[in-house]
């Protein structure tokens, strides 16, 4: 199954090279959900694996970005005790366009930027 989630992100981590042939890069967004008329703020933690960890690279802290990503689950055993692990495996990572309220107003335009101005009397009316 394939999921989606927006949010801030708010924590990326280096990649960690876990054996010869597997290595791994934890990220976290900052996801709020509003319905209900509360806010509700969640913390979750990603992963990328093998060639996916660089997706990271492009993004900065505190970037609106959506993460594409799979449910995986394991099962380990150690000493007769089972345990669960459930992982959230990234494999797309967009960026959120922001929105005309949220983006910064253009600098003003000084007059030397500004293109002359030429008055012609060639108009046919």
């Amino acid at each position: 199954m394939n999921f989606e989630l927006s949010g801030k992100l708010i924590e990326k981590n280096d990649t960690v090279q876990v054996s010869d042939t597997f290595k791994k890069r934890e990220f976290v967004i900052e996801h709020i959900d509003n319905s209900g008329g509360k806010e509700f703020i969640d913390l979750i933690k990603f992963q990328l694996t093998g060639e996916r960890c660089s997706l990271l690279d492009k993004f900065n802290l505190n970037d609106e970005i959506k993460v594409s990503f799979n449910i995986r689950g394991k099962r380990w055993v150690k000493d007769d005790r089972v345990s669960y692990f459930t992982n959230l495996d990234a494999w797309r990572i967009e960026k959120i366009a922001m929105t005309s309220e949220e983006l910064p107003p253009p600098p003003p335009l000084m007059e030397e930027e500004a293109p002359p101005f030429e008055e012609h009397d060639d108009l046919p009316f």
